[in-house]
């Protein structure tokens, strides 16, 4: 059975011997500020698996934080870097224009969901260049310092996007940050106030937002508001879609542009190419839309597109940069688009979302220690708690889970302000076989830290 077929399976201690080597040589030789907290060293991988350096198979349900929808090792997109790595490697656009950096744009204009007949797309390197230019360019266009950003957001480590990400824990000791960043308090349902209905959650949420207007920057000072359509770092927090309906209509009656961060949502997670189609079916469609993570499969590429009539308003030589549209990054990202519109991955991601679901959900009835599963399309959380009443976060249980969990050859990752959910990023070219022997992994990781927390 080739590696792409294969179940996980641990036949060491973790690290093993061989990665015990590896991980000597990674405290020598690069910062101990960049953390790992896995045991694991990859030697190859396969759709949505990977063997380590010691011979142990593993399934990944983290995917490099989202980056792996297509999966480890897709001969196609091999072939498609290969042929242009026998062309050439790079050219930069400022000096020499290479054709795979606009067949990408093309192809991005045409499926991105953003406002307007006519689009343009710039490519960068990172979801934190990303995001950093899609301020820069909506400042730019609206003549406006200030931006609104959310709790629980995460955009990057640059100085400026980690500003705008809420989580300081990735800020500790590199300030001072920059000026013209307001945050609201982004909708998390789960943890609405107290003896407040659902229905009526979103209308407070909205009501805090235009709140910012009043503490933080006038809504004449704004130039965008920018919020992940499911928070990544926040917990994956799905953001309401009549929160959406009204932060647009603020938007549009205050001359504000929107601004949707789909670093991590983009590119079939969410059951669609990009959330925000969801928001342009139900007519409120973002008018800049960040993206990067699975975009080329894995090598260094983002994007960002918008109406050109935004970029126009864009001084000449404040944007670009020595290596934005790589071309073997271009070459990748052509082929990624191709095959996951061919191959239907949208609907794989639903089809993966239902299986998981009926498990998720079945949990919450047979575990105390859950309080929430939420997500859109396959990017799912389940958060943990102490109880269900009181809402504590419990870090500690998921903690115990993810290293149970990757003990018997399951990746997990934690995510959330407290730490307390864990997340669910599987590749989706994931098998049957392989989502069914994960989904049994996790519920007897979650019996066994459970029955040990007694």
């Amino acid at each position: 059975m080739s590696l792409r077929e294969a179940l996980p399976k641990v036949a060491t201690a973790l690290p093993g011997p061989n990665a015990k080597a590896i991980f000597e040589k990674r405290a020598k030789v690069m910062p101990a500020a960049i953390k790992s907290i896995y045991p694991l060293v990859i030697r190859r991988g396969e759709g949505a698996m990977f063997e380590d350096v010691d011979g142990n198979i593993f399934l990944d349900w983290v995917g490099g934080v989202g980056v792996m929808n297509i999966g480890y090792g897709n001969p196609e997109l091999i072939e498609a870097v290969k042929g242009q790595s026998e062309r050439y490697f790079h050219a930069m656009m400022n000096i020499v224009t290479h054709e795979g950096y606009l067949d990408l744009a093309e192809a991005l204009n045409r499926i991105a969901p953003v406002r307007g007949d006519e689009k343009n797309t710039m490519l960068v390197n990172s979801g934190a260049e990303a995001d950093e230019n899609a301020v820069k360019i909506a400042r730019a266009f609206t003549k406006r310092p200030n931006i609104v950003v959310f709790s629980g957001s995460f955009h990057g480590r640059t100085m400026l996007t980690m500003t705008m990400t809420a989580k300081k824990s990735y800020a500790v000791g590199m300030g001072p940050f920059p000026d013209g960043v307001c945050r609201a308090e982004f909708p998390n349902v789960y943890r609405r106030p107290k003896g407040m209905s659902e229905a009526d959650a979103v209308g407070y949420y909205v009501d805090r937002l235009r709140e910012t207007f009043i503490d933080a920057s006038p809504a004449q000072q704004v130039a965008a508001i920018v919020f992940e359509p499911v928070q990544g770092e926040g917990g994956f927090v799905p953001a309401p879609l009549e929160w959406v309906r009204a932060v647009r209509k603020i938007c549009d009656d205050s001359g504000i542009l929107m601004i949707a961060d789909e670093v991590q949502t983009g590119f079939a997670r969410s059951g669609r190419m990009f959330a925000s189609e969801y928001y342009k079916e139900a007519g409120c469609a973002p008018d800049i839309i960040t993206m990067a993570k699975s975009i080329a499969g894995g090598l260094p590429l983002s994007a960002l597109t918008a109406r050109k009539e935004i970029f126009d308003a864009t001084p000449g030589g404040t944007i670009g940069g020595t290596y934005c549209g790589n071309a073997l990054s271009c070459a990748s990202a052509l082929k990624v688009i191709e095959i996951m519109l061919r191959d239907d991955y949208p609907g794989k991601a639903l089809s993966i979302a239902e299986r998981c679901a009926k498990r998720f959900g079945a949990w919450v009835g047979m575990f105390d220690c859950i309080g929430d599963v939420r997500g859109t399309g396959a990017m799912m959380g389940i958060e943990f708690v102490k109880t269900k009443a009181g809402k504590e976060p419990f870090a500690e249980i998921v903690n115990a889970i993810v290293e149970e969990a990757w003990t018997r050859g399951l990746v997990l990752e934690s995510a959330g302000t407290y730490g307390n959910v864990i997340r669910f990023l599987c590749p989706l070219c994931v098998t049957d076989a392989q989502l069914d022997a994960g989904l049994d992994i996790f519920e007897r990781s979650i019996e066994a830290c459970v029955a040990r927390a007694k």
